[in-house]
């Protein structure tokens, strides 16, 4: 009987494949009431009389394709019920590759828990920080691909009214108390009955035992039968025998473990079958990042248009060879590996990373157009934006905002694997930086520092590797900064001192300057005010040698305010003035009122009363022709304050009057009145 190639880009696909064909559970009974058993037979602690330290652990150990995950999703929709804050899940590896970093999980639980995770945290905080959420809840855990169980350890919930259900190849070791349930082929009946779901009863029923037959190649693995499933479902015209038939002649692969070789010839059953484009299509998607793929990446992978790549997605999927995940698709696990396979042996290293590439540059333009939907009509990246093609662009600034939420796993792991792959460093930097402005412009620079962190990290690893100084001096800068802001000071100073040794090789003034200010903000944040006054007098000098006015006039301000710290008041007047001095000649109103206003304060801690009076009042003018309403009656109560202490009382309650009449001035601005107010 010839047979022909499947088609998924055309018109004339099989109506037969319909979508969730196999989605039903099937089979497994044993092994669900193994499982519940297994929840309430008492601990050792139980009957030991001590009440459990930690959560229950039950293992769902078995080999990719046997339906491990799928039993352990039955299992907690059908515990759902006993675990009022609700189920949450985790990967720790990625389908069929390499393992999750452990902090990247952590944070995705944290942020499921709605918890905002620190920049820069290591594993050990953040395990803790779950560990410590998880204290207070009742959840059900589910951890998926958990190869290694040292990193689920670190997770457990030090509760015992949450359950862990790990899902993993085999034993955790290490884990006491973990309950395995050890998973093998499907009972002949199941195996049947999941065929039944694509093939429907009749074809089952006149041929019972090629239906058997197909049930034993396949060794009863949830994901071969599917596989062979889909193929009969695309063929109406073919026979449950003859997909025995074509089984029993595929050759196995003496390379592969015997227990995985008959997902292997379910898979090549269905490969092979493919038209070369869609089979193309498809073993290039084991370089989708996390094995995660939507329209856009299958169609640059592949080189053909979105449409015929969303076609091929579609038809891929109810074939079994791909699963729905959100607005894409992804590659199960245990296909993944023979997906990297076949990509070996039939692509040239030039071809891949070619595909590649143009993976890489296609989510650059869409995170291009991500960040410039949220800028301004009219403005130079909205008129770029209108240059793209349709398909690139959003429709609206709540479309990508959407779109950048739901697949920032994928763009995270997509930024890890071009900065490993260490071939394509300037996509990777492209990649890098693009992510970096549209992480900051939709959701801003501190809700997005976590991802931000480690995004920098990347531009750092590529910049010592290429030796790209000016680069890494930024990284470092950047990374500082985070440091900093999470209160790790003394990281951030090793990182600022780094930055400056870099900007320097690469002789950029404006790393060095900002280098060793940066210096002086983290002596300044540890209390050295000698040491934070000596750097900010390296950024002046250097400031004032390139005649940067601006900079000039706010490194003076830093200055006068470590030396009043210090008690320095006479270098702290002088360097108040200075900044005056500055602001006034760049003709910033507002600047020069407040800094006359700190010299007014150093005048009152250095005991000279009627001169922060004088200043103070100056300071007040000066702030009354900016127009800030805020400073000027700030002022006017420190004048207040003063008039006090030279014993002029009425005075001082004048100034207090004109405090209040200019704050209630400034909230009357903002006062939303009624109609009837009006009239």
């Amino acid at each position: 009987m010839t047979d022909q190639a499947l088609d998924l880009g055309g018109s004339d696909r099989a109506d037969a494949v319909r979508p969730g064909s196999g989605d039903r559970f099937h089979g497994r009974q044993r092994e669900l009431k193994s499982l519940h058993a297994d929840i309430e037979r008492a601990g050792l602690d139980t009957l030991a009389g001590r009440k459990a330290a930690r959560a229950r652990v039950l293992l769902i150990a078995g080999r990719p394709g046997s339906g491990r995950t799928a039993l352990a999703e039955e299992l907690a929709g059908q515990l759902a019920d006993r675990y009022p804050d609700g189920i949450l899940r985790v990967r720790l590896a990625e389908p069929g590759g390499p393992p999750v970093p452990l902090d990247e999980a952590a944070r995705r639980l944290l942020g499921d828990l709605g918890i905002a995770s620190p920049p820069g945290a290591g594993d050990d905080e953040l395990t803790e920080m779950v560990r410590g959420a998880l204290a207070a809840r009742r959840v059900l855990l589910l951890v998926d691909e958990a190869h290694d169980a040292e990193h689920v350890d670190l997770l457990l919930p030090d509760n015992p009214d949450c359950l862990v259900v790990a899902v993993s190849d085999g034993p955790l070791t290490g884990i006491p108390g973990v309950r395995p349930c050890t998973l093998g082929g499907m009972d002949a009946k199941s195996a049947i009955e999941l065929l039944t779901a694509f093939t429907g009863e009749v074809r089952i029923t006149v041929d019972p035992q090629a239906a058997e037959i197909v049930a034993e190649e396949c060794g009863g693995q949830p994901a071969g039968l599917i596989l062979v499933g889909g193929w009969l479902a695309a063929r109406p015209g073919s026979s449950v025998a003859d997909a025995a038939k074509r089984l029993r002649a595929l050759p196995d692969d003496g390379d592969q473990p015997r227990g995985a070789r008959p997902l292997a010839r379910a898979f090549r059953l269905v490969y092979e079958s493919l038209s070369p484009p869609a089979a193309r299509t498809l073993r290039l998607l084991a370089l989708a990042p996390a094995g995660l793929a939507d329209a856009h990446t299958a169609s640059a992978l592949a080189g053909c248009s979105v449409s015929a790549a969303r076609t091929m997605l579609e038809g891929f999927a109810v074939l079994g060879l791909l699963r729905p995940a959100g607005d894409g698709f992804e590659v199960p696990g245990c296909l993944a590996p023979l997906l990297r396979a076949v990509v070996e042996t039939s692509e040239r290293p030039a071809e891949v990373q070619l595909a590649r590439a143009r993976m890489l540059e296609r989510t650059v333009r869409r995170l291009q157009a991500c960040r410039a939907i949220t800028e301004p009509e009219g403005s130079p990246a909205r008129r770029k934006l209108a240059g793209l093609p349709r398909a690139l662009r959003f429709p609206s600034v709540a479309a990508a905002d959407e779109w950048l939420r739901s697949n920032r796993p994928v763009l995270l792991a997509s930024a890890r694997l071009a900065v490993d792959d260490g071939e394509l460093d300037t996509l990777a930097r492209r990649l890098v930086a693009a992510l970096v402005r549209a992480l900051a412009a939709h959701q801003g620079t501190e809700a997005a520092a976590p991802d931000l962190y480690g995004l920098h990290q990347l531009v750092l690893d590529v910049a010592e590797r290429r030796g790209l100084h000016r680069e890494r001096a930024a990284a470092l800068l950047n990374l500082g900064d985070l440091d900093a802001r999470s209160g790790r000071t003394h990281d951030a100073l090793a990182r600022y001192r780094a930055a400056l040794d870099a900007g320097r090789t690469a002789n950029d003034a404006y790393a060095t300057g900002r280098a060793m200010e940066s210096v002086g903000g983290a002596h300044q944040e540890l209390g050295d005010w000698q040491r934070a006054a000596d750097w900010y007098g390296r950024a002046l000098a250097q400031r004032q040698a390139r005649g940067e006015r601006a900079d000039e006039a706010r490194l003076y301000g830093r200055l006068g305010t470590v030396h009043t710290y210090a008690g320095r008041y006479g270098e702290a007047l002088r360097s108040w003035r200075a900044a005056a001095a500055g602001h006034r000649r760049l003709g910033d109103v507002s600047a020069q009122a407040r800094a006359l206003s700190e010299v007014a304060r150093v005048q009152e801690y250095a005991g000279r009363p009627e001169e922060s009076l004088h200043t103070c009042r100056e300071a007040v003018d000066w702030a009354r022709q900016a127009g800030d309403v805020r400073l000027q009656a700030a002022l006017e109560l420190r004048l207040a304050d003063t008039l006090d202490r030279l014993g002029d009382p009425a005075a001082a309650r004048l100034h207090r009057l004109a405090s209040e009449r200019l704050l209630g001035t400034e909230a009357s601005t903002y006062e939303i009145r009624s109609p009837s107010e009006g009239d």
